[in-house]
């Protein structure tokens, strides 16, 4: 049975790599990312050590080290969760104070919470009390993260090693073969060879009662993507026990833009067909099991449906779960000011406390994906030096975003220093202007290596050394940083999404759906600002697609909350006046856009 209404997402590389072993134990789902095996490793050693357990390296020599490093890690967190959990569980006086903390965090809709006070209200026995508890409280799931194309070939002695030791496949194994009972997330796209590497475990697929021991949560950003590759997954057997939504931009790390649109209106397509995509997806699944000559189950899969992105108050989180019917509420940015929760290090937080708007959309992704960062971060400032120095470019000690091989027959990363020397001297070739050359230069050097950056601060917070990393830290909150000033207790931030207490001072933050609208806009702006000298027939006809779905999306809001009778109501004027104004400004974009095609064509 699940206990909150909220999950933590996948923070960064390392900013959520332990936090199941911090909140699991008050029922609080959390997910650890595994693209970096070699943080993985280093944090497994600091908690042997901490906790007295035998540490037996595995080196970069030991064969599949990548998969066994996963493994070995989960199963650590895993066993040191159950450990905590139990004596958690363990109800004495002495712990009274930390079980009534439990169900103090519960929300007040809790069912068990109100059980809980029942039963402490009369006089009871210790004993009694604590066989209840053992009965009715639940641990969180320790949920992983594998972002899909993430998934580069790897070698060994200059060979090229077959597809199943790629980063993704070699990630999917070391889960596969851990002992957790969870979910793996796979977000940021589809990759058919991947997904077909899941049959190889059993673990993925339901018994005859429909249970299934590592589930799949599938990232999505629109309706059709999680009906194609929830189809495409149960043809080879596998169901999508939940489809996690995200903003397009409102959200933490990489932003992948819809066609604009809007979570508001993607979300009211799912509640719409979300039995029949059940129902169509889970018929698909039986026939394949039984051709597979695997175990169909006889009871009907559930199917959850989560939203996360931009939500910033109680009132926006219960908006999302009784007006979109959906099961859980991903909170990730104000998180990171939770150092109870999270492994982050206090200059990383202060600087996070002093955010504003305009400090985060960037460029700096080597995905080529505009990249939700702290400007100003100290994994920046390192950077910033080495180009002042004429020296740009990272040493890329960790090689995960290696992707492009313009210059190169394996595959290197454009944050790094070979590239970037590379490109530039391919663009001292051109005969450009001093403008267009230096506007060129800087989309070269400004790339930055993620895969250390977003890693550095788990060790920082752990006093373990980062001679091979640096000190540089990159941190990938959402625009919504900016209203949440002040560092919390896992308390203060729970309080704060149940609505029993209010963290944030300003009083100017919009609702996270007009937010979300704004920053489509003003994407859609400068997209259409860099393509306006060159604008061809193609990129005409994304522009008004874009645009006019951002206007069918501002109708639907202006319908629907001007329909809303008690939430929002008092933001509601102000709500359907940021309507009006996008609206207008929307056809106006519409006009230039058609404009700027007649001058050119």
């Amino acid at each position: 049975m699940k206990t909150h209404s909220f999950h933590i997402p996948v923070l960064g590389i390392g900013y959520s790599i332990d936090t199941p072993l911090k909140v699991a134990k008050y029922g609080m789902d959390s997910v650890i990312s595994l693209v970096d095996d070699v943080l993985l490793e280093k944090i497994r050693k600091m908690y042997c050590n901490k906790y007295e357990l035998p540490y037996n390296e595995i080196s970069e020599r030991i064969s599949d080290f990548r998969a066994k490093r996963i493994t070995s890690y989960l199963n650590l967190i895993n066993k040191l969760t159950e450990k905590k959990f139990d004596e958690f569980k363990n109800v004495t006086l002495e712990k009274a104070a930390e079980i009534k903390q439990y169900f103090n965090m519960l929300p007040e809709s809790s069912a068990i919470k109100h059980e809980f006070e029942r039963l402490t209200s009369k006089f009871f026995k210790l004993e009694e009390i604590k066989s209840w508890v053992n009965d009715n409280l639940s641990i969180g799931s320790i949920d992983v993260n594998i972002m899909t194309k993430i998934d580069k070939d790897n070698y060994e002695k200059g060979n090229k090693l077959p597809v199943e030791f790629n980063d993704a496949h070699a990630a999917l194994r070391g889960y596969a073969n851990s002992n957790l009972k969870s979910s793996i997330i796979l977000s940021a796209g589809m990759n058919p060879r991947l997904y077909g590497y899941f049959e190889q475990f059993d673990d993925f697929f339901p018994n005859k009662n429909g249970e299934i021991k590592k589930k799949i949560i599938l990232k999505v950003s629109d309706y059709r993507s999680a009906l194609i590759q929830g189809r495409f997954l149960a043809k080879k057997g596998l169901w999508i026990s939940e489809y996690r939504i995200e903003s397009g931009l409102n959200c933490g790390g990489h932003a992948f833009a819809t066609d604009g649109y809007l979570l508001g209106t993607i979300l009211a397509e799912f509640k719409d067909n979300r039995e029949e995509l059940r129902k169509s997806v889970f018929e698909i699944l039986k026939k394949s099991l039984a051709d597979k000559n695997r175990i169909v189950p006889e009871n009907d899969l559930s199917l959850k449906v989560t939203a996360q992105g931009g939500v910033g108050t109680s009132e926006e989180h219960d908006f999302l779960i009784e007006h979109y019917k959906i099961d859980s509420v991903g909170w990730g940015s104000p998180f990171l000011l939770v150092p109870e929760a999270t492994s982050i290090d206090e200059p990383t937080i202060n600087a996070l406390i002093d955010a504003k708007e305009d400090d985060l959309l960037s460029n700096i992704s080597p995905l080529g994906v505009p990249f939700n960062s702290l400007k100003g971060n100290t994994k920046d400032i390192e950077k910033i030096s080495l180009i002042d120095k004429g020296n740009p470019g990272s040493i890329c000690p960790k090689n995960y975003l290696a992707f492009n091989n313009e210059f190169t027959s394996k595959t290197i990363c454009t944050a790094s220093r070979q590239y970037q020397r590379k490109k530039i001297k391919e663009l001292d070739q051109l005969d450009l202007s001093k403008d267009e050359y230096n506007q060129k230069h800087n989309e070269i050097v400004d790339k930055s290596c993620l895969c250390v950056g977003l890693g550095t601060s788990a060790l920082l917070a752990n006093n373990i050394d980062t001679k091979k990393e640096g000190p540089g830290v990159s941190v990938c909150p959402g625009p919504n940083m900016a209203y949440f000033s002040k560092k919390m207790t896992l308390k203060e931030i729970t309080d704060h999404i149940y609505g029993r207490k209010n963290v944030i001072d300003r009083a100017d933050r919009p609702n996270m759906l007009i937010k979300e609208l704004w920053i489509y806009i003003d994407y859609l702006k400068n997209k259409i600002d860099e393509a306006k000298a060159t604008m061809t027939v193609k990129q005409e006809k994304h522009f008004l697609t874009f645009t006019k779905n951002l206007k069918e999306g501002v109708a639907y809001y202006q319908s629907m909350f001007s329909g809303l009778k008690d939430s929002f109501s008092e933001k509601k004027s102000n709500i359907l006046s940021d309507l009006e104004k996008s609206k207008d400004i929307l056809n106006k974009l519409y006009s230039e856009i058609q404009k700027q095609t007649n001058i050119l064509f």
